[in-house]
């Protein structure tokens, strides 16, 4: 029986095929559309930004459309597309800068000097939007070393980008995908002996780069019910300027990001000070590139991100008579408590993770 339905499958796949060989639009979506999403956080994977990845993929599939002709199905067309996605997303990391994480570009600031202004270029690593575009639980094949989720988190894409661009995708196509060394080597023109020695320095760079444990781990470790928990007390004292109660939610250590400014605070004292002495204080002007004293409302919107809990933050504007984008934020958990706050200080994130442009005053 299962027999028949795989034979069947490739029957169907095969006439969709010579369908759109023949300049048939409507065979070849059928054909690519279920692995649109994979796709997708793949090239993300690659490139580390949702709309390079976007690009990434219009590229990978215009390729595959237009060399149809040279599919011999000697491999599967699945295999066939990540070959493809993966050369264009090497020829896009070779013309532009790695993009990295605001701790890796200068030292923690100063938490009672301004916050810097944001840098013009995009550089910044970008969350993923897992629930939007369906990222899976659990291990895309039995092979695969990382769960899908535990692969989209901002530590793993993070180390992902130190890797050089080969070494990146043997990783991710190995470790994520379960692509076997000698499908990479054929989809890299290389040899299974050269897959398997990038890989093993791959792994090394990329586990002195991890945290003990994913988030992934702690998460199922903490429950939902924890979990809620302390999602719902950080929501409240950050709507309510409590900079104590934050505090102590935190780690020692804790990180507080804010791309596309490269600032960012290590610690409980300093991010206490920041908070205190800036973002607590009043609202942030965009075009003052500053925080001003006065009426400071906040509302947190719980969004799903990186495979970590999330928000999108919103200030109030009173022209406006409502409350407006101002960061998408993501934290990181070590046990019970928050070892990073990353907020990206871009409404057009929003939109990719199905928050609304505003709220009503209400």
């Amino acid at each position: 029986m299962a027999a028949d339905r795989t034979s069947a499958a490739a029957s169907a796949e095969a006439e969709l095929i010579a369908a759109a060989r023949e300049g048939d639009e409507g065979a070849f979506a059928k054909l690519v559309d279920p692995l649109r999403g994979e796709l997708h956080a793949h090239c993300y994977r690659m490139l580390a930004s949702l709309q390079d990845a976007e690009d990434a993929l219009q590229e990978a599939l215009l390729r595959a459309w237009r060399g149809l002709s040279s599919f011999a199905a000697r491999s599967s067309l699945r295999a066939w597309l990540y070959r493809i996605a993966t050369n264009v997303c090497l020829d896009e990391i070779a013309r532009r800068p790695k993009r990295i994480v605001p701790v890796d570009y200068d030292p923690p600031a100063d938490p009672h000097a301004a916050p810097g202004k944001p840098l013009v270029e995009s550089v910044w690593i970008e969350p993923y939007p897992d629930e939007t575009l369906e990222v899976g639980d659990g291990r895309a094949d039995p092979d695969a070393r990382y769960e899908q989720r535990e692969s989209i988190e901002l530590a793993f894409i993070a180390a992902l980008q130190h890797l050089p661009a080969r070494q990146r995708a043997v990783l991710i196509q190995r470790e994520v995908l379960g692509f076997s060394a000698r499908e990479v080597a054929e989809m890299l023109d290389t040899t299974v002996a050269s897959v398997n020695s990038a890989l093993q320095r791959a792994r090394a760079a990329v586990d002195d780069r991890l945290p003990a444990e994913s988030q992934q781990a702690n998460l199922r470790q903490l429950g939902d019910e924890r979990l809620t928990e302390i999602v719902e007390a950080y929501a409240n004292a950050w709507e309510a300027g409590n900079v104590e109660a934050i505090v102590d939610m935190l780690t020692e250590d804790a990180v507080l990001t804010m791309p596309p400014m490269p600032t960012w605070y290590r610690g409980r004292a300093a991010v206490a000070g920041f908070l205190t002495s800036f973002a607590f204080r009043g609202q942030w002007d965009p075009e003052l590139n500053r925080f001003i004293t006065g009426d400071r409302r906040v509302r947190l919107v719980a969004a799903s991100a990186a495979g970590q809990p999330a928000f999108g933050a919103y200030s109030w504007d009173p022209a406006d008579g409502g409350f407006e984008p101002l960061a998408l934020q993501v934290l990181t958990l070590r046990g019970t408590r928050i070892a990073e706050i990353d907020g990206w200080g871009d409404a057009a994130l929003f939109d990719r993770f199905g928050l609304a442009q505003r709220l009503d005053a209400a």
